[in-house]
């Protein structure tokens, strides 16, 4: 519990056997977490077994994707607070007490991993990515100048947490299933008029496996232009209720 609010948080999950354990228990450890849920999203190996060994409430979804994952995490969590992070260990458990502090501030916090100074070695942030999502995040950032003035340096990052009551503001704008989810939210927050604030956060080494999104050049690029078309969709065609959901094929959406 944060400050007599309860906090949820969820880990989407896909075939990470490798790190999910881990995760699940150094989190446990960060004392203003009151429940993990993990989203076994049609993993084909033991990452729902290891979880809930962990101490995890396991929930399954069997649409394919990112998006369509933490949607049902974050259906599925109880608390006032939702926290989202990876499974892979890319993140830190003690830096979830920047984020919940800024929520007295705003409905979202985002974290950033583009601060160089927190980007540890070995860290999956090469070059070109990290000026990609430092490029994306200011084109997003511009397209909300007016009204929002908003500040952003990175539109992949997946550690965030936001207000179970901006979640329901905001649920209905979203239709991602894929990794284009991330810069999604930022945009369906902006669109219902929700205060983003942007902190940074250590950005680790993986434990183990492979990105599903950004590990070559050529996922980097297809991310990139997906993050892209669904910034310019949300600011230039949604001007009141949102369009239809869109379908995504299983390939596509991971």
């Amino acid at each position: 519990m944060f400050r007599n609010r309860t906090v949820s948080l969820v880990i989407p999950a896909y075939n990470e056997e490798e790190t999910i354990r881990q995760v699940v228990e150094e989190f446990r450890q960060e004392p203003h977490l009151d429940e993990i849920v993990v989203v076994d999203n049609n993993c084909k190996d033991r990452t729902a077994e290891f979880a809930a060994a962990a101490g995890a409430r396991v929930i399954a979804e069997q649409r394919p994707g990112y998006g369509s994952a933490l949607m049902a995490g974050m259906d599925a969590a109880k608390s006032d607070i939702l926290v989202l992070v990876e499974a892979d260990g890319s993140f830190r458990a003690r830096d979830v007490v920047k984020l919940l502090v800024y929520l007295d501030d705003a409905g979202m916090v985002m974290g950033t991993r583009t601060t160089r100074q927190m980007v540890e070695q070995g860290a999956n942030m090469r070059f070109l990515l990290r000026w990609g999502n430092v490029f994306m995040a200011k084109f997003l950032q511009v397209c909300w100048m007016r009204p929002s003035e908003p500040r952003f340096t990175d539109v992949g990052c997946t550690f965030r947490a936001l207000t179970s009551a901006t979640y329901r503001k905001i649920r209905h704008r979203l239709r991602q299933t894929g990794p284009a989810f991330s810069p999604e939210m930022m945009c369906a927050a902006l669109q219902e008029r929700c205060r983003i604030i942007e902190v940074p956060v250590t950005y680790s080494q993986r434990m183990g496996g492979e990105s599903k999104h950004s590990d070559t050049f050529l996922r980097q690029a297809k991310t990139a232009w997906k993050m892209f078309k669904t910034i310019c969709r949300k600011r230039f065609l949604e001007r009141g209720a949102p369009l239809p959901a869109a379908t995504e094929t299983p390939s596509s959406a991971r």
